[in-house]
Protein backbone atom coordinates (compact mmCIF):
# COMPACT_ATOMS: atom_id res chain seq x y z
CA UNK A 1 0.00 0.00 0.00
CA UNK A 2 1.50 3.40 -0.96
CA UNK A 3 2.19 5.85 1.86
CA UNK A 4 -0.57 8.28 2.64
CA UNK A 5 -0.07 11.68 1.04
CA UNK A 6 0.77 14.53 3.38
CA UNK A 7 -2.11 16.94 4.03
CA UNK A 8 -2.12 20.18 2.09
CA UNK A 9 -3.99 23.45 2.22
CA UNK A 10 -6.98 24.06 -0.02
CA UNK A 11 -6.00 27.51 -1.29
CA UNK A 12 -4.00 28.63 -4.31
CA UNK A 13 -3.86 32.27 -3.15
CA UNK A 14 -2.89 33.16 0.41
CA UNK A 15 -5.82 35.54 0.81
CA UNK A 16 -8.23 32.67 0.17
CA UNK A 17 -6.88 30.48 2.97
CA UNK A 18 -9.19 29.39 5.75
CA UNK A 19 -8.46 29.23 9.46
CA UNK A 20 -8.15 25.44 9.11
CA UNK A 21 -5.59 25.89 6.33
CA UNK A 22 -3.41 28.12 8.45
CA UNK A 23 -3.71 25.95 11.54
CA UNK A 24 -2.53 23.03 9.41
CA UNK A 25 0.46 25.06 8.22
CA UNK A 26 1.24 26.11 11.77
CA UNK A 27 1.38 22.47 12.86
CA UNK A 28 3.58 21.51 9.91
CA UNK A 29 5.92 24.45 10.50
CA UNK A 30 6.82 23.17 13.95
CA UNK A 31 8.54 20.11 12.50
CA UNK A 32 10.09 22.23 9.75
CA UNK A 33 11.57 24.62 12.31
CA UNK A 34 12.87 21.65 14.28
CA UNK A 35 14.90 20.63 11.22
CA UNK A 36 16.83 23.91 11.00
CA UNK A 37 19.93 22.61 12.76
CA UNK A 38 20.20 19.60 10.48
CA UNK A 39 19.74 21.73 7.35
CA UNK A 40 22.60 23.99 8.48
CA UNK A 41 24.82 21.01 9.20
CA UNK A 42 23.99 19.66 5.73
CA UNK A 43 25.05 23.00 4.23
CA UNK A 44 28.33 22.82 6.14
CA UNK A 45 28.97 19.30 4.87
CA UNK A 46 28.43 20.55 1.32
CA UNK A 47 31.10 23.17 1.93
CA UNK A 48 33.53 20.30 2.25
CA UNK A 49 32.86 19.44 -1.39
CA UNK A 50 31.84 22.70 -3.07
CA UNK A 51 34.28 25.31 -1.90
CA UNK A 52 35.90 28.59 -2.87
CA UNK A 53 38.93 28.02 -5.08
CA UNK A 54 42.39 29.21 -4.15
CA UNK A 55 42.38 28.51 -0.43
CA UNK A 56 44.44 25.72 1.10
CA UNK A 57 41.46 24.43 3.08
CA UNK A 58 37.79 23.92 2.27
CA UNK A 59 35.13 26.19 3.70
CA UNK A 60 34.09 23.31 5.95
CA UNK A 61 37.62 22.97 7.26
CA UNK A 62 37.79 26.72 7.87
CA UNK A 63 34.56 26.48 9.86
CA UNK A 64 35.84 23.51 11.86
CA UNK A 65 39.15 25.21 12.61
CA UNK A 66 37.40 28.39 13.73
CA UNK A 67 35.03 26.49 16.00
CA UNK A 68 37.79 24.26 17.33
CA UNK A 69 39.89 27.26 18.30
CA UNK A 70 36.88 28.78 20.06
CA UNK A 71 36.17 25.51 21.86
CA UNK A 72 39.78 25.06 22.95
CA UNK A 73 39.84 28.66 24.19
CA UNK A 74 36.99 27.79 26.54
CA UNK A 75 34.43 29.94 24.71
CA UNK A 76 30.76 29.44 25.52
CA UNK A 77 28.26 27.71 23.27
CA UNK A 78 27.13 30.90 21.52
CA UNK A 79 30.67 31.75 20.44
CA UNK A 80 31.51 28.19 19.35
CA UNK A 81 28.38 27.87 17.21
CA UNK A 82 28.96 31.33 15.74
CA UNK A 83 32.54 30.39 14.87
CA UNK A 84 31.27 27.24 13.17
CA UNK A 85 28.53 29.00 11.17
CA UNK A 86 29.95 32.48 10.56
CA UNK A 87 30.65 31.70 6.88
CA UNK A 88 27.68 29.42 6.23
CA UNK A 89 26.42 31.94 3.67
CA UNK A 90 29.53 31.79 1.48
CA UNK A 91 27.87 29.60 -1.12
CA UNK A 92 24.42 31.20 -1.14
CA UNK A 93 25.23 34.86 -0.47
CA UNK A 94 28.89 35.46 -1.33
CA UNK A 95 28.48 39.24 -1.55
CA UNK A 96 26.99 39.58 1.93
CA UNK A 97 27.76 36.28 3.61
CA UNK A 98 28.31 37.93 6.99
CA UNK A 99 24.80 39.42 7.13
CA UNK A 100 23.29 36.21 5.75
CA UNK A 101 24.82 34.17 8.57
CA UNK A 102 23.82 36.77 11.15
CA UNK A 103 20.16 36.57 10.13
CA UNK A 104 20.24 32.78 10.46
CA UNK A 105 21.70 33.09 13.96
CA UNK A 106 19.85 36.18 15.21
CA UNK A 107 16.83 34.45 16.83
CA UNK A 108 19.01 31.99 18.77
CA UNK A 109 22.22 33.68 19.95
CA UNK A 110 22.89 36.71 22.12
CA UNK A 111 23.09 40.07 20.44
CA UNK A 112 26.85 40.53 20.93
CA UNK A 113 27.64 37.32 19.05
CA UNK A 114 25.20 38.01 16.21
CA UNK A 115 26.59 41.55 15.83
CA UNK A 116 30.08 40.11 15.56
CA UNK A 117 29.04 37.68 12.82
CA UNK A 118 27.12 40.41 11.01
CA UNK A 119 30.15 42.71 10.92
CA UNK A 120 33.04 40.27 10.67
CA UNK A 121 33.35 40.99 6.95
CA UNK A 122 34.35 44.57 7.69
CA UNK A 123 36.59 43.57 10.58
CA UNK A 124 38.52 40.96 8.60
CA UNK A 125 39.28 43.53 5.89
CA UNK A 126 42.02 44.73 8.24
CA UNK A 127 44.10 41.74 7.13
CA UNK A 128 43.85 42.12 3.36
CA UNK A 129 42.02 45.22 2.10
CA UNK A 130 45.20 47.27 1.58
CA UNK A 131 46.40 44.72 -0.98
CA UNK A 132 43.47 45.75 -3.17
CA UNK A 133 43.80 49.46 -2.49
CA UNK A 134 40.80 49.40 -0.16
CA UNK A 135 40.45 50.79 3.35
CA UNK A 136 41.74 48.19 5.77
CA UNK A 137 40.38 50.26 8.67
CA UNK A 138 36.75 50.06 7.57
CA UNK A 139 35.97 48.54 10.95
CA UNK A 140 36.68 51.89 12.61
CA UNK A 141 33.20 53.05 11.67
CA UNK A 142 31.99 50.69 14.42
CA UNK A 143 34.44 51.86 17.09
CA UNK A 144 31.63 53.16 19.32
CA UNK A 145 29.84 49.82 19.44
CA UNK A 146 30.03 47.98 22.76
CA UNK A 147 30.77 44.88 20.70
CA UNK A 148 33.76 46.27 18.79
CA UNK A 149 36.39 44.51 20.90
CA UNK A 150 34.47 41.23 20.68
CA UNK A 151 34.41 41.35 16.88
CA UNK A 152 38.09 42.30 16.77
CA UNK A 153 39.02 39.35 19.00
CA UNK A 154 36.78 36.94 17.06
CA UNK A 155 38.52 37.78 13.80
CA UNK A 156 42.02 37.85 15.25
CA UNK A 157 41.90 34.67 17.33
CA UNK A 158 39.57 32.38 15.42
CA UNK A 159 38.64 33.58 11.91
CA UNK A 160 41.84 34.79 10.28
CA UNK A 161 43.89 32.05 11.98
CA UNK A 162 41.90 29.20 10.48
CA UNK A 163 43.26 28.52 7.00
CA UNK A 164 45.96 26.06 8.07
CA UNK A 165 45.95 22.64 6.38
CA UNK A 166 48.11 21.22 9.19
CA UNK A 167 45.79 22.23 12.03
CA UNK A 168 44.13 19.30 13.84
CA UNK A 169 40.54 20.47 14.08
CA UNK A 170 37.73 18.62 15.77
CA UNK A 171 35.32 16.74 13.48
CA UNK A 172 31.90 18.14 12.72
CA UNK A 173 30.38 15.52 15.04
CA UNK A 174 31.93 17.36 17.99
CA UNK A 175 29.83 20.43 17.23
CA UNK A 176 26.58 18.84 16.11
CA UNK A 177 25.08 18.65 19.65
CA UNK A 178 25.84 22.34 20.20
CA UNK A 179 24.15 23.31 16.93
CA UNK A 180 21.08 21.28 17.86
CA UNK A 181 21.06 22.84 21.33
CA UNK A 182 21.17 26.37 19.97
CA UNK A 183 18.46 25.90 17.35
CA UNK A 184 16.19 24.22 19.87
CA UNK A 185 16.06 27.48 21.87
CA UNK A 186 12.93 29.61 21.83
CA UNK A 187 13.44 32.18 19.08
CA UNK A 188 14.09 35.74 20.25
CA UNK A 189 13.72 34.83 23.93
CA UNK A 190 14.98 37.71 26.10
CA UNK A 191 17.14 35.34 28.12
CA UNK A 192 18.82 34.28 24.86
CA UNK A 193 19.20 37.63 23.08
CA UNK A 194 20.62 39.53 26.10
CA UNK A 195 21.07 42.92 24.43
CA UNK A 196 24.01 44.92 25.75
CA UNK A 197 25.65 41.96 27.50
CA UNK A 198 29.35 41.71 26.63
CA UNK A 199 31.23 38.46 27.16
CA UNK A 200 34.04 38.76 24.62
CA UNK A 201 35.82 35.73 23.23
Amino acid sequence: MPPEAAPTVGFTRMKDGSCEDYLLLQDLEHSHHAGTAERLLRELRMQGEETLPGYRVTRLEHALQSATRALRDGADTDWVVAALLHDVGDGLAPQNHDRFAAEVLRPFLREEVVWTVEHHGAFQMYYYAHHYGWDRNAREQYRDSPYYASAEAFCERWDQESFDPTYASEPLATFEPLVHEVFARKAYAPEVILPGVVTPP
